[in-house]
C-alpha cells in the first residue's frame, strides 16, 4: 500500500503569482478571457500547477488553504498596521479567485478558508497533525518563506524558482542557516518583513539578525543576554538599538508566529482529504470555462 502524501496549496500565493506573470504589461482588456468573458489568464497558470504536483509527487491528499481578507486577520486584534501596505487586489484577480474556488469544488479538492486565521495559519494547523498523525510526508506549495518554520523531518516546501522547483527539507534549513526551522521566527522577530509590515527591530538587519540568533538561541535569549557582561563585544554596537527595539521584536515574533492550534481544524479527519483524480471530471469542469490544461498520468 503506497504511503499518504498530503499537498497544502497557499491559494492566493499561487493564483497572484500566476496572475501578475501573465499580466505584466497589459491591460484588463488584454487579458486573456473565455467566451463568457470570464477571465482565465491566473486559473490556467493554478491549474496546470495543481494537477502537475498531484500526478509528480503521487498525492493522494490534497487541500488548498485561502487568506481571509487581512482586516480581519487575527493578527490585527493586536497589530491594526498588520499588512497595512499592502495594495488592494485587482478585480480581474478577485474574479478568478471566485472562479476558482468553483473548480475546486467541482473537482472535489478540500478547501480551507478560517476566519480570522490566515491560509498560513491553516497550513500550519494541518500540517502539524499530519506530522504527528501519519506515516507519509506533507508537501507545503508556496514561495512564501515563512512557512519555513513548518519544517521537519516529513514536512518538505516546493518552493519555486528560476531554476526549477525545489523541494525544500528541514536538512536543507539547517545547513543553510545553522538554527533549526522553529528558530526561523526568531530570526523575523529582529529582521521584520516590510511585505506584511512587521517592523523587527530598527536598526538590526541581515548581518545580524541570524548571527544573534544562531548564538543565543531564541529573540527572549538575546535579551536575557542583552545586559550582561557575557554579552559578545561583536554585537556590542548593536545594544542600543535592540534594548528601544524590545517591544517591537516582541510583537513582531507574535506576528510572525503561525498559529498551528486552531480549534476548528483539531482533529482533523484526513479522509475528507483523499483526492483521487477523476480525468472525465476534471476535464469536464475544465472545459465548462475553456481552460486548456494538459492532465498527465503516471507510467506504471
Amino acid at each position: 500500500m503506497t504511503q499518504p502524501r498530503l499537498l497544502l496549496i497557499d491559494g492566493f500565493n499561487l493564483l497572484s503569482r500566476g496572475y501578475f506573470a501573465t499580466s505584466y504589461g497589459k491591460s484588463d482588456e488584454q487579458l486573456s478571457k473565455n467566451s463568457e468573458g470570464l477571465y482565465t489568464n491566473a486559473l490556467r497558470v493554478f491549474f496546470q500547477k495543481l494537477m502537475n504536483l498531484i500526478t509528480e509527487h503521487d498525492i493522494t491528499h490534497v487541500a488548498v488553504a485561502w487568506d481571509v481578507k487581512r482586516e480581519d486577520s487575527v493578527r490585527r486584534q493586536y497589530a491594526p498596521t498588520y499588512k497595512e501596505t499592502r495594495n488592494e487586489l485587482p478585480s480581474p484577480l478577485i474574479q478568478q479567485y471566485e472562479t476558482c474556488t468553483r473548480l475546486l469544488e467541482k473537482i472535489g479538492i478540500m478547501q480551507l478558508t478560517v476566519p480570522p486565521y490566515e491560509a498560513d495559519d491553516a497550513i500550519g494547523a494541518i500540517a502539524c497533525q499530519w506530522s504527528k498523525r501519519n506515516d507519509g510526508h506533507c508537501f507545503i506549495y508556496s514561495n512564501d518563506r515563512d512557512l519555513l518554520q513548518l519544517l521537519d523531518e516529513r514536512t518538505t516546501q516546493i518552493i519555486a524558482s528560476k531554476k526549477g522547483e525545489i523541494l525544500y527539507t528541514h536538512k536543507h534549513f539547517e545547513e543553510e542557516y545553522g538554527i533549526n526551522p522553529t528558530q526561523w521566527i526568531d530570526v523575523k522577530a529582529l529582521l521584520g518583513d516590510k511585505s506584511d509590515n512587521i517592523p523587527g527591530c530598527p536598526g538590526v538587519g541581515e548581518k545580524s539578525a541570524l548571527p544573534l540568533i544562531q548564538q543565543y538561541g531564541s529573540v527572549e535569549g538575546v535579551y536575557q543576554q542583552l545586559d550582561k557582561e557575557e554579552f559578545d563585544p561583536a554585537y556590542k554596537r548593536y545594544q542600543k538599538k535592540l534594548l528601544v527595539g524590545r517591544e517591537s521584536s516582541m510583537m513582531s515574533k507574535k506576528l510572525a508566529t503561525i498559529i498551528c492550534d486552531i480549534p476548528e481544524l483539531t482533529d482533523t479527519d484526513f479522509t475528507t482529504y483523499a483526492f483521487t483524480m477523476d480525468y472525465d471530471l476534471v476535464e469536464e469542469a475544465f472545459q465548462e470555462i475553456e481552460l486548456r490544461i494538459k492532465l498527465h498520468t503516471k507510467l506504471p
